[in-house]
Order: C-alpha cells, then structure tokens, then sequence
C-alpha cells in the first residue's frame, strides 16, 4: 500500500502529492487528512505532511520508495470535506496545495493537549493511617501531609497538592510507586468563553422575520437549502433572525457556524449567543492561544459544541454536519483573505454548504453590490427589513461642509453642529460615538519649511507620529525617534498632520473637561481582552464619549447612544480603488445607524469636504437603492466587478528591475492567448511600490466569465513552472483591495 503525501514545503516546485511506502504497522490506522512525518530530500531530514491518498501500485521504482515514519503526534488531521474544499481552493484561487491546506486548518498542527490530573488515594482507611504513622516515625513531613489529606478526601487535584500543601512531585510519585496512591490524567480543554450571564429573553419575531425563517426552514427540511440575502436596516432585527434560525438547526442534531467580519465584534455576539445556548457556543479567531485554537477543534469533532463564532477562518472548523452557515455584515472587505490563497468568505461559504448541504444565510444594511447584483438575477432569495425593532426611526443627518466651516473661521476637528450636539448629549446624560478612520496620533510628519516627508527606509510610505515623539511604519513596525530637524534642509519645523484618535482624545477633553472617554483603535486593542473590556465599559455607561476607528461602527448595539459623528468622512473617498465609493457609503450607512437604536430618537453629523457627493449624499439619506443604481452604472461602464470579474496578478521580488521584467514577459504571454472577450491592464508599479524591501508590480485581466480567469492563471501558473522565476507571484480573484 502507497501513500500520496503533500509536503509541508510552500514552494511551487514542490506542489504535487509523494508517493509513501505505509509501514504494515499503519495500514488499517491510517486515513486521507491525517498528518505524518515523511523522510524527505537528500538527506531523508523529517518533515511534516499530509496524507492526500491511497494506491496500491507505485508510480517509480517500488525499491526507490521512502516509508512514512509515522502519524504526527497530537496532528490536526484534515477531513474528507476540507481536503476537498482544501483543492477547491487552490483551484479557484491559486496557491499551492499546502497552503490551501493549512488554511482550511484553523489549528496549528501540533499542539500540547491539557490533561487534568488527581491524584486518588488506592490504600483502605486502616492501611493509610498504619503508612501515615510510619512516616511521622521517620520524619517524612511531606508525605505524612500528603497521606493526612488524602484521609480527608479520596481525591484530590495535582495542582492543589504541589501548591498549596507544596508536595513535591518525587514525593506523589515515591508513594504511588509504594502503592498508596495513583496519578489519573483525564484530557480537559481550553475554553476560551469567559462569560457569566444568565438566560436572556427570548425576542418574539415579527411578521417579516417570521416569514424568513420559515422560508429558510421550509427549504432546508426539503432538502433543497438555498443562499439568501437578508437586507435589513441597521437596528431591523437581523441578529433575532440569525439565533432563531441557528437554534432550529441545532435542535436538528446538525452545528452552525457564524461569520462576523472583525474579532471587536466578537463581545457583543457571543454575549447574545451564550445567553441563548450557553456552553454549546464557543469561538475561533485569531486572539486565540494555538491550545484554545486546538481544543475547539476537538470539541467540534467530538460534538460538545453546536454553535461557533468568528471571522472567516470560523469556516474551517471541523463540524460533522453543518446545517447552517450565516454571515453578518456580508459587505465587509474583512471577509476577504490577504495572504495565499486569496479567497473570498462568501464564495469558500457557498462551496462549505454544498459539502454540508447547507443553507447560507448573508445579512448586511448595506450589501456588497455582487450579493445584491446576485439576489436580484434569482440566484439568491431576497429578504428585507425595513423597520427598526425598537419603533424608533433611523437617525436624523445633518451633513456639514468642512470647507464652508473653514472659511468661516472655525479651524477646530469639530464642525459647530457637532460640538453643539456633543454639549446636549453630555448636558442630558446620554451617550455619543465619534468615528474616524484613522489610528495613531498623526498622519505623516514633514518640515514644514521644504515640504521634506519623513519616510520608512523600507517601505514606500510616510511614518507616522506615535505617543513620545516616536515614528512608526504601520506596514513592517519600522521605528525611529522624531528627529529635532529635518534631515533634508536642517529646519527646526517638524510637525504632523492629519489627526488620529488620539488627537481627537485630547481635543474632546480640552473642550468638554467633565467628558467621560474611550479610544478604540489598532493601538489600544493589541491584548486578547482588550476589545470586550473597552465595548463592556461603554456598555454599562462608565463613558459618555467612544472615539475610534471603523471598528466601533460596525454591528455594535448600544441604546444609549443617540449622537453620531463622523469625521472626515470623505478620506476613503480619495482612495485609489474602483470600489472607494461604495466602501466610504457603507462605512457611513453603517456609523449612522448606531445613532438611535434605543426608545430615544438618534441625530448624526457626517463632517465632509464632499457633501455633494453621491456616496455621501445617498448614505445621509439612507438610500441604498439609490447608491446601488447609481455604482452599478459605473461599474458596467467600466467593466468591474460584479459586471465583470477582476483577476490581479501580483509579482513581488527583491530586485526592481528582474520583479518588473518578470510583470512584463508574464504579461505579454497572457495576452498572446487571451480570449477575445477577456482585456489585460498594465503591468504597473503597485500603489505602494516598495513594502518591506520588496518591490511590488501588478496587472489586471477583466472578463465576464470566472472560469476563463481560472484558466488564465492555470496557463499563467505553467509558464511559471517552466520559468522558475526567483521573484513571487500571487493571483487575487475580484480583489476587495487593490494592491
């Protein structure tokens, strides 16, 4: 018997399975998925693999074939279904196999398990205390402590005895091997779930989530699931639909999983997932320990838990049967991965269910324009929400002209009707979010007497001032001093520009000293409890004021915020990205509709240098239709997604000019054998060109059609084999971010 073993080696020459010898010790004990150590090379060095499949012939010389060693110990093995969804992605998105393979595994591979131990007393009463007087005799202390404990209670924990009584582990060992007493480990997992609350009410459903869930239901007992679409304003009730929803599965036998795009909204979710189905409700996210991460694996396999949560890598957990998978906030750009392979969320989703005979359920106030352009060709069900549960009506929006301020003399981060609303709401003991996309304390620093721009020497991009006068690269963590002078014409004018949280901090407490704030952005959430202890805070109203980046808009329900403001809200707006439009009028739909969601009514002032344009225009309207409308001209125009589809062929190297020549041959050898209906773009410096010491060049290939893309980059991956370029090359389907 052979094995087909792909090894753990993430290069492109080595991306096909190698045939094993099976020992007779592993035949009957070895199955596909499972992880083994494999001699490999020249020099036989062991290494970790994974098993792909079984012949019973060998395709060389049966005397040349390596035997595997062994199966790795305390291994991940990869299932029947995510081996195949393993090679679904790797030939949708191009990677190597190994890579798609350690993507489907949200575990690391080898992982201590947590044994709990006891140590249980063997001996009767009446043979202990005989031992126990002959160690008082021979003044063995520690023993005769042991043994006196031991009488108390029959069983007592490991940890109890070597701490608190502080027995030494020679001693617990000295008396079992006497016979007085025995060491039992029992395997216990890590669980990562740290909340205590009681039962929450159950919610009843209103006529239209009602009739959702029915109709999700009806389709799944059938036997013919679906994807739907639930477009619900923000406040509208789409998370009761989710749990009513994942509750019917369960009671089923069958697991669900739920997306959320961000870990900051992790908190707010599980609180609302536990309360329903207590410890059958775990997490997987990347704020994990590698045990944590390993122990919901087993878990999940095991069949301790029902419901998972997390963003995209929650996907790959290893259920049995998976009867539902939901995705909130479905447009977020989260969702898709950065690193090889390139998949998107929605579409891994998609191919998970039709493994599982699954539904999928997509939920967001502002959908993508591919799942909306989708629910309206039929190929998902559409449901909408359009009132909000608690009665109250969407937020009232005030859109303010920065440069209208500017002009008439206020120079300050708040416009006047902001700092206005900001007094009331303070004056009334209510709650207010301030949003800006940005982190850190300042933009970019320069000399203002010749414009000099501090840089990252490694990285083609501006670095930014930090608390203490320090500048960072927020690319490769690059840091230096801010320098008294400028180091180009020796001026002594250095400064930042652009405010970040952090100044908007200090501003707010300047003008409202009494103001009770929190921060929430990439530097005050770097801890593994650091987003649920700031969101809990202003949870339970221990602040009046919550400043941060676009993490705090996204999905959090807090009643007693009636105050929204954004600022600037136009800077993603000047983003060099054909989908800037539709993320700068998700991202205000979606900060707006924190404002309100309470019995109290809700007011938010979008801050713009642009307030006639349409993003900003349809997103202080709350219009959806209407943006939708107005993109998809654009995008039909243009041929971009969803009109058409987008590949991005991605070439990163060392060396400027071989990583540019490389961009140019694979082009014109793309296009030699392009399709008529397919058009090829560039090669082009990326957008940030230089990024860690590597250069980065790119091209884009549009076409209606998926498939021939996937068969555009087959060909592109084979003149690659032929080439054995020293440079990398990365395939990027319908990319969220352009490079």
């Amino acid at each position: 018997m052979y094995a087909d073993v792909i090894v753990d080696i993430s290069h492109e020459k080595l991306d096909k399975p190698f045939s094993y010898r099976v020992p007779e010790r592993l035949e009957g004990k070895l199955e596909a998925g499972m992880c083994v150590t494999v001699p490999f090379g020249g020099g036989n060095k062991l290494i970790k693999g994974f098993v792909t499949g079984f012949r019973e012939t060998c395709p060389f010389d049966p005397d040349k074939a390596k035997e595997i060693r062994d199966i790795a110990q305390d291994s991940v093995g990869v299932e029947e279904k995510l081996m195949a969804l393993a090679v679904w992605l790797r030939k949708n998105y191009g990677s190597t196999m190994i890579q798609a393979l350690k993507t489907v595994l949200p575990a690391k591979q080898t992982v201590k398990r947590l044994a709990h131990r006891t140590v249980r007393r063997t001996l009767g009463r009446e043979e202990t205390l005989s031992l126990l007087g002959e160690c008082q005799r021979k003044k063995q202390v520690a023993k005769a402590r042991l043994l006196s404990a031991l009488l108390e209670q029959e069983e007592i924990p490991y940890e109890w005895l070597t701490g608190k009584l502080g027995v030494s582990g020679q001693t617990v060992g000295s008396l079992e091997r006497a016979g007085a007493l025995q060491v039992v480990s029992r395997e216990s997992f890590r669980d990562p779930v740290k909340l205590e609350s009681g039962p929450e009410e159950k919610k009843k459903l209103d006529e239209a989530q009602r009739e959702i869930v029915e109709a999700v239901m009806e389709d799944l007992e059938a036997g013919t699931p679906r994807t739907y679409l639930i477009h619900g304003i923000t406040g509208s009730g789409k998370t009761e639909v989710y749990l009513e929803l994942i509750e019917r599965v369960v009671k089923k036998g069958r697991q669900a999983v739920m997306l959320i795009p961000e870990i900051a909204l992790t908190y707010q979710t599980l609180l609302r997932f536990y309360r329903r189905f207590g410890s059958r409700v775990s997490v997987m996210n990347s704020m994990l320990s590698p045990g944590e991460k390993y122990d919901q694996c087993q878990r999940a396999r095991k069949g301790e838990i029902d419901v998972i949560i997390g963003p995209r890598s929650a996907l790959f957990t290893p259920f049995p049967d998976i009867g539902i998978i939901v995705m909130d906030e479905e447009h977020e750009g989260s969702y898709k991965s950065e690193s090889s392979p390139k998949y998107h969320a929605r579409e891994a989703a998609l191919e998970v269910a039709r493994l599982h005979g699954a539904a999928v359920v997509l939920g967001s106030a502002t959908p993508s324009l591919e799942a909306y352009s989708r629910a309206e060709s039929g190929q998902y069900r559409l449901f909408t929400l359009s009132r909000r549960l608690t009665g109250g009506s969407l937020p009232t929006v005030y859109t303010v002209d920065l440069s209208r301020e500017l002009r008439e003399g206020n120079r300050s981060i708040f416009s006047r009707k902001l700092a206005e609303l900001l007094a009331d709401r303070l004056d009334k003991g209510e709650q207010s979010i301030l949003f800006l996309n940005r982190r850190g304390y300042a933009g970019f620093v320069s000399c203002r007497s010749c414009g000099h721009v501090m840089k990252c020497p490694h990285c083609d991009v501006s670095l930014s001032e930090h608390t203490g006068g320090r500048l960072v690269c927020h690319y490769c963590g690059f840091g230096q001093p801010k320098p008294a002078r400028c180091p180009k014409c020796g001026s002594g004018y250095i400064g930042g520009f652009k405010a970040g949280t952090q100044q908007i901090e200090e501003k707010l407490r300047e003008m409202f000293p009494r103001a009770r704030c929190l921060r929430m952005d990439g530097d005050t959430t770097k801890t593994k409890d650091s987003y649920s202890r700031i969101l809990s805070s202003f949870a339970n109203r221990e602040a009046d004021v919550l400043i941060g980046t676009q993490m705090i808009v996204k999905g959090h329900d807090f009643p007693g915020v009636t105050l929204v403001g954004v600022l600037a809200a136009d800077l993603s707006l000047g983003a060099a990205d054909y989908r800037a439009g539709e993320r700068t009028f998700q991202l205000l739909t979606q900060a707006v509709g924190r404002a309100g969601r309470g019995t109290a009514p809700g007011e938010a002032v979008i801050q713009t240098y642009q307030p006639e344009h349409y993003a900003v225009v349809y997103a202080a309207a709350q219009d959806y239709e209407g943006f939708y409308r107005e993109e998809m001209l654009y995008r039909e125009l243009l041929g971009y997604p969803p009109a058409s589809h987008l590949l991005a062929v991605q070439i990163f190297g060392g060396d400027r000019q071989k990583a540019y020549l490389l961009a140019e041959r694979l082009a014109q050898s793309l296009r030699e054998s392009l399709p008529g209906q397919a058009a090829l773009m560039g090669p082009a410096p990326a957008s940030i060109e230089k990024l860690n010491d590597i250069f980065r060049f790119v091209f884009y290939i549009k076409c209606r059609e998926y498939d021939t893309l996937v068969q555009i980059k087959d060909r592109a991956e084979e003149l690659l084999k032929q080439w054995q370029p020293q440079e990398s090359v990365q395939f990027d389907f319908d990319p969220v971010h352009t490079l």
